[in-house]
């Protein structure tokens, strides 16, 4: 299924954006953000499928067809969250729903935790809280993370003589996904190069954390959240494997669907993309 969408660059104050518009303009505000190493079109199946709601999809910093941060930075976590609040301002929404992917899905808890006052509702897929790291192990990432910039110049990114060869490689990749899902990510992804073809993501992004949250920070986003909360999970994804995580998850008032799939089921197919919705529909409209 595809329905048609309006691309649009957003010029914010620290960077420009690139991103999909799906629905009435009087929809219902919603941010889509999608998963580390993909872009906007990570939702070109689900959106169809939403109703009532004004979708704006994005391309997040360092992928698909918005801008990379400057030279010196980096791309944690929390500085996502200042994106996405810049995007709510530039469209006047003071309050908005988050529809979130993976780390969009984390990042989407972050911005929730952090502003409960800004956000009416998240809708999240197969993912919650960032990876965490305790105390006596930061000094290590810290060292680990210094090194991997000290050597990122002398990197190269991989290029494909064909595209054929750079969807087969997504498909492989963190998070693995259909050859159809792959496509559809490639198409805004990829650029030509001399000797065929390279992902336009930046290489930054492939940087260990510096630092990491705690778990108890973590769960702390999460317990200031005062909005409902629909919590898709894939039951060949990432995190239902996960025992301590599921305690954590089931302890705490939100509403969780198990579906059947992996990490993309949303995109994968649609059956995926039509079963995920069928969760969020009656979520967005309150019922």
């Amino acid at each position: 299924m595809s329905v048609a969408f309006e691309e649009v660059r957003l010029r914010l104050p620290h960077i420009e954006l690139s991103a999909h518009l799906y629905g009435p303009e009087e929809g219902q505000p919603v941010i889509a953000l999608h998963g580390w190493l993909d872009n906007s079109m990570s939702f070109s199946r689900l959106a169809p499928h939403l109703q009532g709601v004004r979708i704006v999809a994005l391309d997040q910093a360092g992928h698909g067809h918005s801008g990379h941060r400057p030279p010196g930075a980096d791309y944690s976590i929390w500085d996502y969250t200042h994106d996405v609040l810049q995007v709510a301002e530039q469209f006047g929404w003071k309050r908005f729903t988050l529809l979130g992917h993976s780390m969009g899905a984390i990042v989407s808890t972050l911005l929730a935790g952090a502003l409960p006052e800004r956000v009416e509702r998240l809708a999240l897929i197969d993912g919650l809280i960032p990876f965490t790291g305790e105390p006596e192990t930061a000094p290590q990432k810290l060292g680990e993370a210094l090194e991997a910039r000290l050597a990122l110049p002398r990197k190269r990114k991989p290029i494909y003589r064909r595209v054929e060869d750079a969807v087969a490689a997504r498909m492989k990749g963190v998070g693995a996904v259909t050859r159809e899902a792959a496509e559809l990510l490639a198409q805004r992804g990829l650029m030509p190069v001399p000797g065929g073809y390279t992902w336009r993501t930046d290489p930054r992004l492939m940087l260990p954390s510096a630092m990491r949250l705690t778990q108890a920070h973590a769960w702390a986003f999460v317990d200031r959240l005062k909005c409902p909360v629909s919590l898709v999970l894939a039951e060949q994804g990432m995190l239902v494997r996960q025992p301590e995580f599921m305690r954590q998850v089931e302890s705490r008032p939100m509403t969780l669907h198990r579906l059947a799939g992996g990490h993309h089921l949303h995109l994968d197919d649609e059956q995926g993309a039509q079963a995920v919705a069928d969760c969020f529909n009656p979520f967005l409209r309150g019922a």
